[in-house]
């Protein structure tokens, strides 16, 4: 009897130590001990993505969901961030995957903005004769002709002008009389009426020539000619002869084209790169290789609310008169930047609530990352948060890698298992592909 009880005991001690080391094969046997990947990164064990808690010290695929074991590296995180999947190598060729990498990149970039030639305004004469009367002779009778400063253009009869030199006549004759008589109180009082008389000629435009020759000849101007105040071109024209004009008659419009006003129309992602005195380069279609130098002169306060761009106001030099008025121009601003974290531009899928890139994270796994921006600069844009220099990320076919993720995130969680990462393309270690049921992480209901 004795015997039969040892006999049971030592049965059932060998029976709890083999049920223990079943346990202990079948749920982490050995996890102390590591291996290493061919990238040379130390692999402390495998996990199942939908059910971290399974541990294996060898790749396969979990027994509960047909899934592949995901390798847990050393000084890594464990679990794949949420919407992680994997796309197999022979998937990524087939849908054009292409990488980039996270770095510091800045020195100079060039935008391009359309340009429209206009008058700079500053060098618009209106030419007024600030009496009334009538012209007599037209000199300059066409718009568009070039004159230069000084260049008679009309002549005057004006009654009132006539009485003014008149005036002038009998205070110089009234100043000779009183300088004869040696009245000191009349001379000043003479003299004083000569200064009046011409100084109201000089405020009616008439020029020291014209003044001095009717004191020398004593003898009024009938006609009084009307000189150009400046160089350019005629604009525009309103003086014809017999004319009646009065002193608002806008005779001439004079426009010196030696300078010129360019409005470029600027994005509004790119008005913060735009500063005052700052340099642009100035093209023109029909002349290839021709290029002239301007400088922002103004920053307009606001924005088109139709075309949703920003007047930059250039002022370019204008040898040889090349730039006409009306004319579309090319302008290119050059912007020098410091070195800034940034990433490709195509690597960003903005879907306007969020900014995503997808991280390389080894193995085929591509990880969604949310981002924050900041200036695009050329074929580059910063990364104000999200990433890290030297990560590798995805470049093309950024839309269909996020498809397949929201799908895998959305699914897993469906199933309430937030750290699921799917596999697109993914083979098993049999060779075969896994049933997408499977994929879509059937069976962890059971």
């Amino acid at each position: 009897m004795t015997s039969l009880r040892v006999s049971m005991t030592i049965v059932l001690i060998a029976v709890g130590i083999l049920i223990g080391l079943g346990f202990k094969r079948r749920h982490g046997e050995g996890i102390g001990r590591s291996v290493t990947s061919k990238g040379g990164r130390r692999i402390l064990y495998y996990v199942d993505p939908m059910h971290p808690a399974y541990r294996s010290t060898k790749p396969g695929i979990a027994p509960d969901c047909g899934m592949k074991l995901v390798p847990v590296y050393e000084g890594g995180p464990s679990p794949m961030p949420a919407g992680t999947i994997r796309v197999s190598p022979e998937k990524q060729q087939l849908i054009g995957v292409s990488y980039g990498t996270v770095e510091y990149a800045g020195g100079s970039y060039t935008f391009r903005a359309v340009g429209k030639v206009a008058y700079d305004e500053t060098r618009i004469w209106r030419v007024h004769a600030r009496i009334d009367g009538w012209i007599d002779k037209v000199f300059v009778d066409f718009v568009g002709e070039k004159i230069e400063k000084g260049q008679p253009l009309l002549t005057i009869y004006s009654p009132e002008l006539v009485a003014s030199q008149q005036e002038y006549l009998l205070a110089l004759r009234g100043e000779k009389l009183w300088n004869a008589d040696s009245l000191g109180g009349e001379k000043s009082y003479s003299d004083a009426l000569v200064r009046a008389a011409r100084k109201r000629l000089e405020l009616w435009e008439l020029s020291d020539e014209q003044i001095n020759h009717v004191a020398r000849t004593g003898e009024p101007l009938t006609y009084v000619t009307l000189y150009s105040p400046t160089s350019g071109h005629v604009m525009g024209r309103n003086a014809f002869p017999k004319q009646r004009i009065t002193a608002n008659t806008e005779l001439y419009t004079v426009v010196d084209l030696s300078k010129v006003w360019i409005m470029a129309d600027v994005f509004e992602y790119e008005i913060p790169e735009i500063r005052l005195h700052q340099s642009a380069t100035v093209s023109i279609t029909y002349l290839p290789g021709r290029k002239f130098l301007a400088h922002v002169d103004y920053i307009q306060p606001e924005v088109d609310p139709l075309s949703r761009t920003l007047k930059i106001r250039l002022e370019a030099d204008n040898p040889g008169l090349v730039l006409k008025p009306d004319m579309y121009v090319d302008v290119q601003f050059r912007v020098d930047l410091p070195k800034r974290l940034s990433v490709p531009v195509e690597a960003v899928l903005d879907s306007g609530v969020k900014k995503t890139v997808f991280v390389d994270r080894g193995d085929g796994y591509l990880e969604p990352r949310q981002v924050e921006t900041g200036e695009q600069f050329g074929d580059r844009i910063a990364i104000i948060r999200g990433l890290r220099a030297g990560e590798r990320i995805v470049t093309s076919a950024n839309f269909l890698i996020d498809s397949e993720s929201q799908l895998k995130s959305a699914l897993a969680d469906m199933s309430g298992h937030p750290h699921a990462s799917g596999d697109l393309g993914a083979e098993s270690s049999t060779g075969r592909t896994p049933d997408p049921r499977l994929s879509h992480h059937e069976g962890h209901g059971r």
